[in-house]
């Protein structure tokens, strides 16, 4: 598929721009769409867009590139922010989901498509590893609206015959990352010289560095029967966040320990661990490992907010 041309929408976004550049090292011509005014520097002169409030504006630019793949990385990030402000992690999310799909379905109806959806779909799982087949029970209007664009993905698939997949991401993270519990806790280590969290510490996640996203993520599109099916991206391990902390810790403060307080915010889960037989039968080989990850982006948030 080297050549083909791909949109990717939230091309300057944490991911998407991982996305970019490796699709663009590979051979594609990839298109970004977002919101802001200045593109990522990863895309070619001429192939950004930025959205605007019109869904015109959406569908003549589809139109106009006519992708052969669609990567749907665009949208909100944040369990916190969709608690406070529910209507525009909405628009974000199924609104812009639906506009998409509809102009693709017009402008571009063979077009491979990928949503990217998150594990927030599962709030807290009753069993572990959680797999593909589990019950969806979101806990956060974060969750519930990545459910809500996962049904118009499953609609316009069987309804208009699309080519499109899910790939639920549990915690992506690496450079650029500038949100969320790991780039918490290194602020902290390297501005605050102490290391309060929420929670017990006890909570695990599933990390999976953003290098390795980007792969499964070309990978799906390229093998992936595209037939409405879902697919879990993560590591296929579980880490407290006490261990996470340490582990960061060991990397710029040894000396700081980190304590918690007991409480576990709102719409944030307990425990999360991927089953990922159904990617890795795909081919997909996650290759950061946490031991190598964390240290590398600890040194990255340095950089960033320790400029020397």
């Amino acid at each position: 598929m080297a050549s083909s041309r791909v949109l990717l929408t939230g091309a300057c976004g944490f991911i998407g721009r991982h996305i970019c550049r490796q699709a663009r090292d590979r051979g594609y011509s990839v298109y970004g769409l977002d919101l802001v005014d200045v593109p990522a520097p990863e895309l070619e002169p001429g192939h950004y867009f930025r959205n605007g409030d019109h869904p015109n504006d959406l569908a003549r630019f589809v139109e106009n590139v006519r992708p052969e793949i669609c990567i749907h990385a665009a949208g909100a990030a944040s369990v916190g922010e969709s608690l406070r402000d529910p209507a525009s992690d909405f628009a974000s999310g199924p609104a812009l989901t639906f506009a998409l799909l509809d102009a693709l379905r017009c402008a571009a109806p063979d077009c491979r498509t990928l949503f990217l959806s998150s594990a927030a779909v599962y709030g807290d799982p009753e069993h572990l590893p959680v797999s593909e087949d589990a019950p969806v029970a979101p806990i956060s209007p974060y969750g519930f609206h990545k459910f809500q664009c996962e049904l118009l993905c499953r609609e316009f698939s069987q309804v208009y015959g699309m080519k499109i997949a899910t790939v639920r991401i549990f915690s992506a993270y690496g450079e650029g990352l500038r949100r969320q519990v790991l780039w918490d806790i290194c602020r902290k280590l390297l501005l605050e010289g102490q290391l309060g969290l929420r929670g017990t510490g006890m909570e695990t996640r599933d990390f999976i560095h953003v290098r390795d996203v980007a792969e499964g993520l070309l990978l799906v599109v390229q093998r992936a029967l595209m037939q409405g099916e879902v697919y879990n991206l993560a590591s296929g391990r579980a880490i407290s966040i006490q261990a996470l902390a340490q582990m960061a810790a060991a990397a710029l403060r040894p000396e700081v320990a980190p304590h918690f307080d007991g409480v576990v915010p709102a719409g944030d889960p307990r425990f999360w661990q991927a089953d990922i037989a159904r990617i890795t039968a795909l081919g997909l080989a996650p290759a950061v490992a946490l031991e190598e990850g964390v240290p590398d982006y600890a040194a990255w948030c340095q950089g960033q907010l320790c400029p020397t």
